[in-house]
């Protein structure tokens, strides 16, 4: 199958606005030829002038030409303003309408996937891509139209008036064309996919940065800390620098070689005056002087048209990257789950194609169980946590809920069964209220209130302005994670979903506020069946069972104690973990 050009996959989103787009070219063309008559009045001016020359008062024409080359200037400006405003209204359509397909695309995506894109590096493919394409239809295919019919109109004045001076104007422009085709090759487009992949990374890493800075203010790091923010800007810096250096001395050779069209002129006019100087040979020199500025005028603008088009072409790539992934598929099968028992068979999933950060995972929650995960960063514990709220789908093996393979449910279905509280959850620019009424659209005022009662909210409440109505967030008050963490239990002690995952919950949790997000997990976990993710291992002690998880196998397994009496991975884990908070109490005390 043919690929389609970058030109058809923009106007496949332009619709009924097309037509705006090819009108703003026919105009642009119109604009471009009226805007080369009043250089022929120029012309005529400076013939008349000559003429009459040194009595100048009888050249009686000059006026009306002059007010001629105004008007046809002016009429030229009105033309392109006209060119402008229709081919913003199709990239406007354009641009709103690729923003739509990629938010409603990847609200349909596994969560999984977009955690792997980031949340900065969606963000500019969502706003900086549509937004380039919003510049290459209204501006630059408007301008390029144009840029194409100046030089055709050029071309016949410079040929009409002096053919040996035009074709000396000519040299130039061949060689700044052939240096421009030098440095807008393929070579560019690899590096200005390089460019925008070094933009990318920045984005991605400053976000995550942005999102750390609390961690850094309580550990007292520097930037220091966060090296793979530091590392992409010293490659982004790393590849600036590069690029421009090698583009030093083809640009150099292309600004003299477009500005150099005045030395090939004197040299022509010394050379065709030996034998004399006519007025008309005087008149056509002045004249090719005045219009051969905007030979180099027009090949600069041709030259960053195709650089554009290069970015709008990577643009489009990333786009469709995004659009290339696929959502998790939807089976017509309508089963509900006859329990809250979780099971998973033989489960695999890799994130590379290459090592496994799940590999052959069975086990078996039974419903009201509290199960706890365990074991170094990297083993695989989120991962499976997101396999069974099915972020992602597992590439062998199936994951059950109730005996129901959970590709069988309802995405619906499958959202009302399960509530999260993240290590790092967030709450939106809105009310106490909204935030946690997100979880259940349609409760009341006195729900809300239950809930967040039940997660150990009321002295948050107590001391806002506006209690539960206070807006959190941007021009609002700020919370600390402890206190958003709460909040999030709220939220999901409102949706009282069967089953329960937490990802180090208390993660973010101050000491003051660690006892009352407990105090909250406990009330949430209540007759529930529950996965929880920790590292302090001192708050999983009551599971029924704890798998240890290691190289995304589970190599151990059992209750605390069991696992303790093991004498295995587990046991060397507790021990090191009950010196450290021993270690830290001494501290404290002996402060």
């Amino acid at each position: 199958m043919k690929k389609q050009s970058n030109l058809s996959r923009l106007m496949g989103y332009a619709g009924g606005h097309r037509i705006l787009t090819y009108l703003s070219w026919v105009l642009s063309v119109m604009s471009a030829l009226l805007a080369l008559v009043p250089f022929w009045y120029i012309w005529r001016i400076i013939h008349d002038i000559l003429e009459v020359s040194p009595d100048f008062s009888k050249a009686g024409n000059v006026t009306g030409y002059g007010w001629s080359a105004v008007l046809f200037a002016v009429i030229s400006i009105v033309v392109y303003i006209a060119a402008l405003m229709c081919s913003h209204l199709s990239a406007f359509r354009v641009a709103a309408n690729i923003r739509k397909e990629l938010m409603r695309h990847i609200t349909a995506l596994p969560l999984g996937v977009t955690e792997q894109y980031g949340s900065g590096k969606l963000r500019r493919i969502v706003n900086s891509s549509s937004a380039t394409t919003e510049t290459y239809l209204a501006h630059r295919l408007p301008d390029k139209a144009g840029a194409i019919a100046t030089p055709i109109g050029l071309l016949f004045l410079l040929l009409a008036f002096d053919w040996r001076l035009g074709l000396l104007s000519l040299v130039p422009v061949v060689l700044g064309f052939l240096i421009m085709m030098k440095m807008t090759g393929k070579d560019m487009e690899k590096r200005m996919e390089q460019y925008q992949n070094a933009l990318a990374d920045m984005s991605n890493e400053a976000v995550e940065y942005v999102r750390g800075v609390p961690v850094v203010k309580t550990f007292g790091q520097t930037i220091f800390s966060f090296k793979r923010f530091k590392d992409a800007i010293d490659n982004y810096e790393t590849w600036v620098i590069a690029y421009t250096k090698g583009l030093r001395l083809p640009m150099m050779f292309y600004t003299t070689a477009i500005n150099g069209v005045f030395a090939f002129l004197i040299a022509g006019g010394i050379l065709f005056t030996r034998g004399g100087v006519t007025n008309e040979l005087l008149l056509n020199l002045i004249f090719y002087i005045v219009i051969t500025p905007v030979i180099g005028t027009t090949l600069t603008k041709i030259m960053f048209m195709s650089e554009d088009a290069m970015i709008v072409g990577d643009a489009i790539n990333r786009i469709d990257e995004v659009l290339n992934e696929k959502p998790l598929s939807e089976s017509s099968a309508n089963n509900i789950p006859k329990n809250n028992g979780i099971t998973l068979e033989h489960v695999s999933y890799s994130y590379d194609g290459e090592k496994n950060a799940l590999n052959d995972i069975s086990l078996s929650i039974k419903p009201g169980q509290t199960v706890a995960l365990v074991g170094a960063s990297g083993g695989g514990k989120t991962t499976l946590a997101n396999i069974v709220t099915r972020f992602f789908d597992p590439q062998k093996g199936r994951v059950l809920i109730g005996n129901t393979d959970i590709r069988d449910i309802p995405k619906e279905t499958l959202m009302n069964k399960v509530s999260f509280v993240f290590q790092n959850s967030r709450l939106i620019k809105a009310s106490i209220l909204e935030n946690v009424r997100m979880a259940k659209p349609n409760a009341t005022r006195e729900e809300i209130a239950h809930a967040l009662e039940a997660a150990q909210c009321l002295d948050i409440i107590e001391k806002l302005p506006n209690g539960i109505d206070t807006v959190v967030g941007t021009k609002g008050v700020y919370l600390s994670g402890g206190e958003q963490q709460r909040i999030a239990i709220a939220r999901a002690i409102l949706k009282n979903a069967p089953i329960l995952i937490l990802d180090e919950a208390t993660a973010f949790a101050d000491p003051d506020n660690e006892v009352r997000v407990q105090q909250a997990l406990s009330a949430l976990s209540r007759g529930k069946t529950v996965i929880m993710i920790a590292h302090r291992l001192s708050s999983i002690t009551d599971a029924d069972c704890i798998y240890v998880l290691q190289d995304g196998e589970i190599v151990e397994s059992g209750t605390h104690s069991g696992l303790i009496e093991r004498n295995g991975i587990f046991t060397k884990m507790w021990k090191n973990y009950s010196e450290a908070a021993e270690w830290k109490i001494a501290k404290e005390v002996n402060a």
